[in-house]
């Protein structure tokens, strides 16, 4: 049974949809990657999994129960994070303060997930007392996921972690992606960078104008000329 089942899903907002009959799973143990050129439905597929849209049909699975047009909060009880691509920090709190937020659900938790975060964040731990809008962008995502996995998460929606960084702070985003899947939190995200984010996926999916247009590893996706011609530019 797959972590995450979304099928045929149709949502959008205001009654039009901008997601038409999208297919998408991935296990637990996988990283998942969603590209496409923009207005694909990318960042609107994650927002449907994540209650912060109507789903107007098909359906949403999450460790086999369906989830689809449930609040975020009601998710975040049962085992999904989401980091959106902006505003994912509390600029005026501590680096600490702001993970702590993420405690909210899960009080009894702190000590330990905190210390679990700083393993996977190590720069957090020596900025901890730090305002974390003081940061550097990458550290800032380093916050928002940290904060994301603070309730213990089976899976962690990602939208385009590492827009705006530099080539280095991209590929410590996405090693840190690495670390934390392989610590048992199934990943989806969106990414632009997509020769890179598919280097790291299990799965990729491809969407464009709404629906899927090609779904494989992420191996295969890159070695897949017409997918390199249409959406990698090359």
């Amino acid at each position: 049974m797959p972590l995450l089942d979304a099928r045929d899903v149709y949502g959008g907002y205001g009654g039009m949809n901008i997601l038409n009959g999208v297919d998408m799973a991935i296990e637990a143990t996988e990283v998942g990657v969603i590209v496409g050129p923009n207005g694909a439905g990318k960042s609107t597929m994650l927002k449907a999994i994540f209650g912060l849209l109507s789903v107007n049909q098909g359906e949403i699975l999450l460790n086999g129960e369906t989830i689809h047009n449930l609040p975020p909060n009601k998710l975040v009880q049962r085992g999904m994070g989401f980091v959106p691509q902006e505003h994912n920090v509390f600029p005026s709190m501590t680096v600490q303060e702001n993970l702590e937020m993420g405690a909210y659900l899960k009080p009894d938790n702190i000590k330990r997930m905190l210390e679990r975060v700083y393993e996977f964040f190590p720069p957090l731990k020596e900025k901890r007392h730090q305002p974390a809008g003081e940061l550097s962008g990458g550290q800032r995502q380093m916050v928002a996921m940290g904060r994301a996995l603070m309730p213990e998460p089976d899976l962690l929606l990602l939208d385009e972690p590492t827009a705006g960084l530099s080539p280095l702070y991209m590929n410590e985003i996405f090693e840190r992606v690495k670390e934390v899947n392989a610590a048992g939190v199934g990943i989806l995200m969106v990414e632009q960078n997509a020769k890179q984010a598919l280097a790291i996926a299990d799965k990729g999916f491809v969407l464009a104008a709404g629906q899927n247009r090609f779904t494989d590893t992420g191996a295969a996706l890159l070695a897949d000329p017409d997918v390199a011609k249409s959406f990698l530019g090359g």
